[in-house]
Parts: C-alpha cells; sequence; structure tokens
C-alpha cells in the first residue's frame, strides 16, 4: 500500500523567485507540484500551503502554528515533509522537536539553497530524501539536507553558500544516501518515552547573547529591566566566565536571583560545555547557571523558550532541562 505524505510548504529558498527587491518566496505548491510528484516515488502526496516566507521572517508563533498543523492531521498521514527556508530551518526544527515530542510519524524539514525551478538546485534531491524519510515509518522529528538526514535538535547550518549547508552536531546522522539507497541508523533514533501530546507553549521573553572581550556586565542587567525571563549565554570554550576585572559571574547571580534563568553554553560548535574543569566555569555552576552540554544554540535556546512557556518554577525549570527530551543532548 502506498505510504501517504503531506507535505507542508512555509516558503524560503526553495519556493523562491526572483524579484525587484531580490529572492523572495513566490511559488505555490501548484507551482511545484511537477517536480515533487518526479521525486515523490512510490508514495501518494498532498501538499498544501501554510505560509510564503523567507525563514529570516519566521518567527516563534509560527512554530506554535506549524506544531498545531501537524498534531492535527498526523493521524491522516504516514509521514510530513515541511518545506523551509534554511536561515532558520534549524530553530524551526529544534523547536518542533520539542513540541511535538512522543511524535508517532516521522517528521521532515528540508530546504535547499537554489530554488526548485532552476535546474541546478539542489532542491530536488533534498525534497526527494525528505520524502523517502517521511514515508520510511520511523517516528521523529528529523532534517533532511544533502543526502543525509539529521535528528532535528541536532541539525545546525555550518555553511552558508554550499549545498552541504547543514550537519548534525555532536550526533551521528540518522541516514544517509549512497549508491546502495538509503541506509537508516536505527540507533540514532531516540525511543519514544511516552504518548504522544502536543505541547505548544513557549516564552518569547528569552535572549541569546554571545560573550566577547569587553562586553559590558550592564547589558545583562539590562534584560531583567527589559522583562526577560530567560537568557542563553555562549560563553568560552568549554564554558568560561570572566570573574577578575570584570565579574560577569557576580552578574550573572544577581539575575539569577532575581528569577531569571540562565543557561551557559560554549561558542564552540563541537564537544560541547564542560564547565566543571575551570575555575571560569566551576564559579558559574555554584551560582545556580544551567549547563548546555553539547547541544546545538539553537536547540539549548529553543528547550529553553518551550519550558519557560510551561512553568516557572526553578525546579521545575532546572529539572526539565537537565534530561534529554529529543535527542537534544547527552549529559
Amino acid at each position: 500500500m502506498k505510504r501517504k505524505i503531506l507535505i507542508i510548504n512555509t516558503g524560503g529558498t526553495l519556493s523562491s523567485v526572483m524579484k525587484d527587491s531580490g529572492l523572495a518566496p513566490g511559488l505555490t505548491t501548484i507551482d511545484m507540484q511537477k517536480e515533487l510528484h518526479i521525486v515523490s516515488g512510490d508514495t501518494d502526496l498532498e501538499i498544501e500551503d501554510f505560509c510564503s516566507l523567507d525563514s529570516a521572517n519566521i518567527f516563534p508563533e509560527d512554530w506554535q502554528s506549524l506544531a498545531r498543523r501537524i498534531a492535527e492531521v498526523k493521524n491522516d498521514y504516514d509521514g510530513v515533509v515541511v518545506i523551509h527556508g534554511t536561515d532558520t530551518l534549524a530553530y524551526t526544527s529544534s523547536m518542533l522537536s520539542f513540541m511535538l515530542r512522543n511524535i508517532t510519524i516521522p517528521v521532515v524539514i528540508t530546504g535547499s539553497q537554489l530554488s526548485i525551478k532552476n535546474p541546478v538546485a539542489d532542491a530536488m534531491e533534498n525534497c526527494r530524501c525528505a520524502i523517502h524519510m517521511a514515508a520510511s515509518g520511523i517516528p521523529g522529528v528529523f532534517v533532511a539536507f544533502n543526502r543525509k538526514v539529521m535528528l532535528g535538535c541536532r541539525a545546525s547550518k555550518v555553511r552558508s553558500l554550499s549545498f552541504d549547508a547543514f550537519e548534525s552536531v555532536n550526533y551521528p546522522n540518522v541516514a544517509t544516501i549512497s549508491s546502495l539507497g538509503m541506509s537508516i541508523d536505527e540507533k540514532a533514533v531516540p525511543q519514544r518515552n511516552g504518548v504522544f501530546h502536543l505541547s505548544d507553549s513557549y516564552s518569547s521573553e528569552v535572549c541569546m547573547i554571545k560573550m566577547f572581550p569587553g562586553m559590558h556586565r550592564s547589558l545583562l542587567e539590562s534584560l531583567a529591566d527589559q522583562g526577560y525571563k530567560g537568557i542563553y549565554l555562549e560563553a568560552y570554550g568549554i564554558g568560561g566566565m570572566p570573574f577578575v576585572k570584570h565579574d560577569f559571574t557576580g552578574t550573572v547571580e544577581k539575575l539569577i536571583n532575581q528569577g531569571i534563568t540562565v543557561v551557559v553554553g560554549t561558542q564552540c560548535p563541537y564537544e560541547g560545555s564542560k564547565m566543571d574543569v575551570y575555575e571560569t566555569g566551576r564559579r558559574a555552576l555554584e551560582i545556580g547557571v544551567l549547563q548546555a552540554h553539547d547541544m546545538t544554540g539553537e536547540a539549548a535556546l529553543t528547550k529553553l523558550m518551550w519550558i519557560l512557556g510551561m512553568t516557572d518554577n526553578p525546579a521545575e525549570i532546572r529539572d526539565y532541562y537537565s534530561i534529554n527530551i529529543a535527542g537534544e543532548v547527552t549529559i
């Protein structure tokens, strides 16, 4: 029996056309029907337009609406493919991993570096990979790009122009495509640990900051005045924060005492934080920061947004952040 796959188009480069102001989403699923059916293989495709946005214009409310739509149709399809711009694709795939945890079907996000109407584009191959993964029957949220499939909460855009734009950070690929076909590493697929329940609440009062030498502590202090509830701080190396001359650790402690959740990770894309090694990290742990470990920046931020949307209890926040929910972290 043919697998029934729903393709949801949100826009992005894959559906872009040249306009007077530059490349912008302009193709609908009707415009792309021919190409999508060419790569559909032995599947029954249905296609719909969710929005038509450059992914720079995708915001948290769009994640929520998209999660709700997928939850609404999950029992009617064997899999869902989401066409999405590449710039914020990893943020979307990470948040959907939390909002749709324990989803019972494959949800595969894909995009391209060139429009599907460009004869040398990567769009057709990425769609083929995404549709094939969506028909696999393996539940979860994934990203398909450049003949590989990554866990949605482990994917990160690491190249701005190349077709090999995304990598699975600190985690093996879920699947790869070669001359032997698609090979799926089922050990890399997190096991469902409960029933599916749409969990689409979030807090937008969250900020991501990258530390740099010379940064003023007043920048952190101003976040409390602006009403932020959470901060994801990309610190140095394996999670070091300055405390000599400019006592950032002391400033962060004041924020935590005001009820703001502070998560500390690393600016390094690979291997993660390990804050118990150096004094610069240990001091931060002692004042109560949460540690991102080997999460991507996208996953660390969206996980914080998602948790703060559910609770403002410090003990519950710490508990949620300290466990692996969707395969996003190795503790």
